[in-house]
């Protein structure tokens, strides 16, 4: 007896109700007049701490452990510099810059990065992906200039680069442009070009950190997934082995420009490849097998050793030793990297006049420069147990584009390969990223002009052999497509997209396919029917488990994807094949019916003499249905727009016809407030406590005290 009736109150008394709490929103002008009096207010902590948050060098350098950190800053210093210095004039071809102008770039990124950066670890300078796209840019504008992109066989002399940009001028007989008021040669130009989409690039970089600052929208980089970027840089590197292969055989044909990079280059190579620079063919092969042994024996003993190897540098010194003595540029016709002045040029502003022509191009050198940036940070920081600010990072980075801009440098951005090569060597803080910018400065002043008779192949097999890590991600593809089809579709579409038609366009392609794939989902979303697992309130998919029991006469639907205008056809769809009713077909049956019985009704009791009752007609054609009443568990249903709140309305009025009653169970507080706000439940929402419900158990329990009820006043009016 005690048990019936405790199942008899737990029928009848409904459970207690949540209640919401109030929540007074301060009147708009009240919020901005406070934020702009904080704004504005200037005091001494004040300024110390906007001082420390601008600059966090001040912040964390006073508190330098130098027994404990100094050895390892400086090793992994040096070794970062070591292989920078090789790296820095060999991005210069893809650039389409002077080698100087990598040395430059490598310098000062290292020092702005080591006073803004907020990552121990990270390593800002030149990057393979980033010197292709300014590179792109910068063939296209020297093109369209009147230049010949014909490489010349011979080195530049001393005395053509003669120390600063405005007076980097031809004679009479060579092509020259006027800038800023001053005739421009190729080099002069193509460097112009680059210093001005850096600087365009570090001013959207700057836009984008105050615009998603005030409107709180996060970094546009969280709408670059990882399988999009991972397939974006796989594309590219496919597109940087391209555009160097020519070094590797001494051919001197143009960058092509436009679409089709690597289809239309790889053509010229085969249709000019009888015109290989055999002494370009024999130091390419040789370099690629000192350097690709080197990367497989750091690899296969990276335990037992200490530090990295540096092949890079022992290449770069051997190949020019072997050029400089043999003499291979006049002899063979080799191409090499000709004179590197030592010092630096005076500082000078980026031309204006070629900005309004890159401003376009800017925009995804921003974008993939500080997503780079921002996610390694994140990466390092949270594999060596440390925070670090992503706003600043946005603010480092672009002020590692803006600053050097003036100084004749080209796009930077975080390096992964350095990256891991300070985090392998025992980098403590940034003071490392000072001593990578001293080992560049020494070679700015003193070394420089030793690099004169290093070949261009040299350089073209140091960056091939750099791509090795993204082109082996071409193995990976069975493991990604057996843990992610939809990952793997969008790895390939970026991949093809960047490989095949451009870098520029093959970004735009992978983010827009991305967020095509995630509306996808959402349109074709998971959906089941729920049974209850047995002496517990516990529902779930049946499909999914066994031994699970479906209430009796109660339907409980779970959706998993927000309800908007995009997929409510396909939850309507869904709905109505799970329960197997579609309210207005089921209606349409019943007029239909009670129609023809009604026909067949009134001709027999005419046939028999009889008064005909429609009443006991329509009574005789009720069809009754396997079910009283549909639950949707929405827990799985983050949001609703308008047209989620119009279709939940629909859907009570049109089962309420067929005398189905519709139940939300689970919902969260914002669905709850778009169906005030849409008076989903009435009136000062008069039926709330009978439409809404916090868990599923609630509401089947509801639905099965309603219906008793209903019964027993029906068998009284009979």
């Amino acid at each position: 007896m005690e048990e019936v009736s405790k199942v008899t109150e737990a029928l009848l008394c409904p459970p207690p109700l949540l209640e919401r709490r109030v929540r007074q929103r301060q009147p708009t002008a009240s919020v901005l007049k406070s934020k702009l009096k904080q704004g504005v207010t200037c005091s001494v902590p004040r300024v110390r701490s906007t001082l420390t948050g601008f600059f966090p060098v001040v912040r964390w350098l006073p508190k330098y452990k130098l027994r404990e950190y100094i050895w390892g800053d400086v090793m992994s210093g040096m070794i970062v510099g070591i292989i920078l210095v090789p790296q820095a004039i060999a991005y210069c071809l893809l650039a389409g810059v002077e080698p100087i102008y990598g040395l430059y770039t490598s310098f000062y990124a290292n020092i702005i990065y080591f006073l803004m950066g907020t990552s121990r670890h990270v390593s800002v300078g030149i990057f393979s992906l980033m010197s292709l796209m300014v590179g792109q840019v910068v063939y296209r504008e020297v093109f369209l200039a009147g230049f010949d992109l014909n490489e010349d066989s011979t080195a530049a002399s001393p005395d053509i680069f003669n120390g600063t940009l405005g007076t980097n001028l031809t004679d009479g007989k060579m092509h020259s442009v006027e800038l800023m008021g001053v005739q421009c040669g190729k080099e002069c130009y193509a460097i112009s070009v680059a210093a001005a989409v850096t600087f365009l690039t570090g001013i959207y970089q700057v836009k984008e950190q105050v615009i998603m600052a005030v409107l709180r929208l996060g970094f546009v980089s969280v709408y670059l997934s990882a399988p999009m970027l991972d397939g974006f840089a796989t594309g590219a590197s496919f597109t940087i082995l391209t555009v160097q292969a020519k070094y590797l055989l001494g051919l001197k044909i143009p960058r092509h420009q436009g679409y089709g990079t690597v289809v239309v280059t790889w053509i010229n190579i085969f249709a000019n490849i009888h015109k290989t620079n055999l002494c370009d063919l024999v130091t390419s092969a040789i370099c690629i097998s000192i350097l690709v042994a080197g990367k497989e024996i750091q690899e296969r003993y990276k335990n037992r050793l200490k530090i990295p190897l540096p092949t890079e540098l022992i290449v770069v010194a051997g190949a020019t030793l072997v050029s400089h003595f043999g003499d291979l540029n006049s002899r063979y016709g080799s191409s090499v990297s000709g004179h590197i002045p030592t010092g630096f040029i005076p500082p000078q502003v980026p031309s204006f006049s070629l900005m309004p022509r890159v401003a376009l191009d800017a925009i995804p050198l921003a974008v993939i420069s500080f997503a780079f940036t921002v996610s390694l940070s994140e990466m390092f920081a949270k594999k060596n147990g440390y925070t670090v600010r992503p706003n600043q990072e946005m603010l480092a980075i672009s002020l590692c584009n803006i600053i050097p801009s003036f100084f004749h440098c080209f796009t930077t951005s975080a390096a992964l390969a350095k990256t891991m090569v300070k985090d392998s060597t025992g980098c403590q803080t940034q003071v490392s990223s000072l001593i990578s910018a001293l080992v560049v400065l020494l070679v700015l002043l003193f070394f420089a002009p030793f690099f004169y008779a290093l070949q261009k192949c040299v350089l073209a097999c140091i960056i091939i052999v750099s791509l090795r890590g993204a082109l082996r991600k071409f193995k990976d593809i069975p493991a990604k497509w057996r843990a992610s089809h939809n990952d793997t579709i969008v790895w390939l579409v970026a991949m093809l997209a960047t490989a095949l038609i451009s870098v520029e366009l093959g970004l735009l392609f992978g983010v827009v396919f991305s967020m095509i794939c995630i509306i996808f989902k959402t349109q074709n979303p998971n959906v089941s029917l729920l049974g209850r697992v047995k002496d517990t309130d516990l529902y779930e998919d049946m499909e999914e488990y066994e031994n699970l029991m479906s209430p009796p006469r109660v339907q409980i639907f779970r959706f998993q994807a927000p309800l908007y205008y995009a997929n409510k056809d396909s939850f309507l769809k869904s709905l109505y094949k799970a329960v197997g009713v579609e309210p207005f077909l089921e209606l349409t049956k019943r007029t239909k019916a009670e129609k023809k019985a009604k026909e067949m009704f009134t001709k027999q009791a005419k046939a028999n003499g009889e008064k005909t009752n429609s009443d006991v007609v329509v009574g005789l054609i009720q069809r009754e249905l396997e079910f009283h009443t549909i639950v949707l568990d929405c827990s799985g249903i983050p949001f609703i727009d308008s047209t989620g709140m119009a279709t939940f309305k629909g859907l009570v009025k049109e089962y309420k016809e067929i005398s189905v009653s519709l139940l939300l169970a689970s919902c969260n507080t914002s669905v709850i407030d778009i169906l005030q706000k849409g008076q989903f439940f009435g009136k000062n929402d008069k039926d709330m406590s009978s439409l809404l419900f916090h868990t599923v158990h609630a509401a089947v329990l509801h639905a099965n005290r309603a219906p008793a009820a209903e019964s027993r006043s029906e068998d009284s009016v009979v």
